[in-house]
């Protein structure tokens, strides 16, 4: 691991926090999710934001949660759109190792079923489908490493990936 710390970064739907909390327990680390951050520094649900304003207010809001984070020995579970802010990812490479978990398009419409009211950051147009298409490109452009996270249940996903660190 280059970094102390460890992000994970993904769509909606792709694990980061479950993931995160197994992998911070089995690495003996401390868990952070930005999107509980968020909640809790703003008294408010993350659909209750984008409900009162727009889903650039919530990722501004996003970012600047990210940039104060100073941790070590931490996995950070990322909101979704978090790769959307270059200064966001440029403080979290500096201080983690970034692994994007790679989940399908045809698996996240199975897992998630409240796109509408979840709290994700997107334009009133985007369907979840566009969504996809456009962060993908984000996540393999910020990974350090990326695991399928299609074929291994949780668990096991967790083993690979602290294999892989340890490696």
């Amino acid at each position: 691991m280059k970094q102390s710390n460890l992000t994970l970064i993904g769509m909606p739907g792709a694990g980061k926090s479950t993931v995160g909390i197994i992998l911070a327990k089995t690495l003996g680390m401390g868990f952070v999710d930005t999107d509980l951050l968020i909640q809790l520094h703003q008294k408010k649900s993350l659909q209750q934001i984008l409900d009162a304003t727009d889903h650039l207010q919530l990722r501004a809001i996003e970012e600047r949660e990210i940039l104060n984070l100073e941790l070590e020995h931490h996995v950070i579970a990322t909101g979704g759109s978090a790769a959307y802010s270059d200064r966001a990812m440029a403080h979290l490479q500096s201080i983690s190792t970034i692994v994007f978990l790679d989940v399908s398009y045809a698996t996240l419409k199975k897992r998630i079923n409240n796109f509408e009211t979840r709290g994700i950051a997107k334009t009133a147009e985007q369907s979840f489908a566009d969504l996809f298409n456009e962060r993908q490109v984000l996540y393999r452009k910020y990974a350090d490493l990326t695991f399928d996270g299609n074929r291994l249940n949780q668990d096991d996903l967790v083993a690979e990936i602290a294999a892989s660190l340890l490696a």
